[in-house]
C-alpha cells in the first residue's frame, strides 16, 4: 500500500460520522479540535456526545444509516459494530468519491489516522500504513521526548518573522533570511532567551 501523505483543511467542511458509542466519540473529538460541520449519524449516543449536540457543537441524527447521509462530506469515520452498516458506509462513500475509514478495518479505510505530536502550530505525523500502529506510538513517543513544548512558541515566533520578511525585506535577500530564521543557531537562541528571561524573573513559590 503507497499512502500519499497530507494535512487536510477541515474548517466548516461537512465530516460525518456513523456510530456514536465510545470509539466515535474520540474521533469526533479529533475533528472538533480542527473546526469542521460534524454529523453523526446513529440511533443512540453517549452522554458526551449528546452534551456536544445539545451544545450545538455537531447534527446528530438521531436514526439509521441513509446513503444520503455522506452526501456532499469530505469525509466519514465509521465506527459501529456491524459490519453490515459498515459496509453500506463503505460502499456509498465509494460510489460518491468520498475519503471513507472504517475503524479497525484496513481493507475499508480511504485513510488512516497517523500518530501526531502536536508542538502548537507544529505537528508531525507518523504512519507504518497500517503496518504497526504499535510502533507509530512508540515512535510518536521518542518524537515527543524530542520535540517539547519550546517548539510550539518558536514556530510562531518564526511564522511571525515570516510574515514580517515577506512584507519588508528585498525579493534579492528574502529567501537567504527566511533560512536564517529557521537554522538551528536560532532556535538555540530563542530557547536560550527564554531560559534567561525566566532566570531573571523566577516564580514565587507557594506556600
Amino acid at each position: 500500500m503507497s499512502l500519499f501523505p497530507a494535512m487536510l483543511e477541515l474548517e466548516m467542511r461537512k465530516c460525518v460520522v456513523v456510530g456514536a458509542g465510545s470509539i466515535a466519540a474520540a474521533k469526533i473529538a479529533g475533528l472538533l479540535a480542527h473546526k469542521p460541520r460534524v454529523v453523526v449519524v446513529a440511533p443512540e449516543a453517549t452522554e458526551r456526545i449528546r452534551r456536544l449536540a445539545r451544545a450545538r457543537k455537531l447534527v446528530w441524527r438521531r436514526r439509521k444509516f441513509s446513503s444520503r447521509d455522506v452526501e456532499g462530506a469530505l469525509l466519514v469515520i465509521v465506527a459501529t459494530n456491524s459490519s453490515l452498516v459498515n459496509e453500506a458506509v463503505f460502499c456509498a462513500c465509494r460510489a460518491r468519491g468520498i475519503l471513507c475509514n472504517v475503524v479497525d478495518d484496513p481493507a475499508h479505510c480511504d485513510f488512516f489516522y497517523p500518530a501526531v505530536v502536536r508542538r502548537g502550530p507544529l505537528q508531525i505525523a507518523i504512519s507504518t500504513g497500517g503496518q504497526s500502529p504499535a510502533l507509530a506510538a512508540r515512535l510518536r513517543r521518542e518524537l515527543e521526548q524530542q520535540f517539547g513544548p519550546e517548539w510550539g512558541a518558536w514556530v510562531k515566533q518564526v511564522g511571525r518573522l515570516r510574515r514580517e520578511l515577506l512584507r519588508q525585506a528585498p525579493s534579492k535577500v528574502r529567501r537567504k533570511l527566511l533560512l536564517d530564521i529557521v537554522r538551528p543557531q536560532a532556535f538555540l537562541a530563542f530557547v536560550g532567551g527564554h531560559a534567561e528571561a525566566a532566570a531573571a524573573h523566577p516564580r514565587k513559590r507557594r506556600r
